[in-house]
């Protein structure tokens, strides 16, 4: 359910790129305690990318001792610079209580601005949430919108999901939750 894809990339300074490049070859030969070591610089000088890997890292406990706390701490410095995969794992840790306590509604804030920017899985996951009324009040409509969008993006899960709902649901309720998927693509995810 959760995203560990580690993205090593944009420039930010040389440190910061030689420092990443050398993280990314650590990280993908196993070395943790190498990519941890050369991702905490470009992290702290506000890179995104190293800041949601640090979290990664951090839950996780590669190369470095498992901390729901810091995890937590770095996901929101990246997330607050508009990392989909990190607000996503924010959303994640809410939802289960990691690190915080647990907190629908805050999962999903996290949630909605992942969707919002086409993260596949967040928007399956948000559609769900609004199936069991979890942070939200129930609503089969925006779940199916939620899970045909995430569907139209590949989510083979959001697919299997979608079926099963639009059996709870009747003909005019499809209607609707298709005309909000129409105006939430036109709007390209914001303010669905």
């Amino acid at each position: 359910m959760k995203i560990f894809l580690l993205i090593f990339f944009l420039l930010f300074s040389s440190y910061s790129v030689a420092g990443m490049d050398k993280a990314s070859a650590a990280y993908g030969n196993g070395d943790y305690k190498t990519a941890f070591r050369e991702t905490i610089v470009p992290a702290e000088q506000g890179l995104a990318v190293a800041q949601f890997n640090l979290g990664v890292m951090y839950e996780k406990g590669q190369g470095t001792l498992q901390d729901d706390e810091k995890a937590i701490f770095w996901y929101t410095k990246s997330a607050d610079q508009a990392n989909a995969n990190a607000q996503f794992n924010l959303g994640n840790m809410y939802y289960e209580g990691l690190g915080v306590p647990q907190d629908y509604k805050a999962a999903i804030h996290w949630y909605r601005k992942s969707a919002e920017q086409g993260l596949a899985v967040a928007q399956n996951l948000l559609g769900g949430m609004y199936v069991y009324g979890q942070g939200v009040s129930q609503d089969y409509v925006r779940a199916y919108m939620w899970l045909n969008i995430a569907a139209s993006n590949e989510s083979a899960t959001a697919e299997g999901n979608k079926d099963m709902l639009k059996g709870m649901m009747t003909p005019s309720q499809i209607e609707a939750a298709l005309e909000l998927t129409r105006e939430c693509l036109a709007k390209e995810y914001k303010n669905c």
